[in-house]
């Protein structure tokens, strides 16, 4: 009888969040997959005119979807955090942990996938002036209004702005813009 090799790292299994309204702050676990392999990276880097391309170059290079990547300023001066989100599993997620810690201006990185973390998205998008009531009841925010439709915004875990999106595209959008997820870990 032939044995197939066990995987030394099976996919993480977490519960499904309950959703909550985008406002509560709850911090609750990432899916550990909208698909088994995506996986969400936190990672602090120094600012550099090609910190960003360095790294998803290095990604790329592997093989790997990069689905989002999110960048803004962190607390201390001269730093950003990354959340990158991968399309990969997790024996090869070490290996792009591995790499990208041997980077000069990767100073910390960690795979928050399936932890417990504060996980926001933002959704932008221009409406007809009909629908903004129904958006607005739902929990989104009117930024402009105009002659060509109303500007809208609506931040909140993932699967509630896919929801939001879904819905938007119900009831005639005219434009949409979504980003990656950002995410803090829970403190303790």
């Amino acid at each position: 009888m032939i044995e197939t090799p066990r995987d030394p790292h099976p996919p993480v299994v977490a519960a499904r969040p309950v959703p909550t309204s985008p406002q509560s702050g709850e911090a609750r676990p990432l899916p550990a997959a909208h698909e088994e392999r995506v996986r969400v990276l936190s990672v602090l880097v120094e600012d550099g005119a090609n910190t960003l391309s360095k790294i998803s170059g290095l990604i790329r290079r592997r093989g790997f979807h990069v689905r989002s990547i999110s960048v803004g300023p962190s607390r201390q001066a001269g730093r950003s955090r990354m959340t990158l989100t991968v399309d990969a599993g997790h024996a090869e997620v070490d290996q792009v942990l591995k790499q990208l810690e041997r980077l000069v201006e990767v100073i910390e990185i960690e795979d928050v996938t399936g932890e417990e973390v504060h996980s926001r998205e933002l959704v932008v998008a221009k409406v007809k002036a009909s629908q903004v009531a129904g958006l607005v009841d739902r929990g989104a925010k009117v930024l402009n209004t105009g002659a060509d439709g109303t500007t809208v915004e609506f931040a909140g875990e993932g699967t509630d702005v896919g929801d939001f999106i879904n819905e938007l595209m119900q009831h005639g959008v005219l434009d949409v813009a979504r980003s990656g997820p950002v995410v803090l870990r829970r403190s303790a």
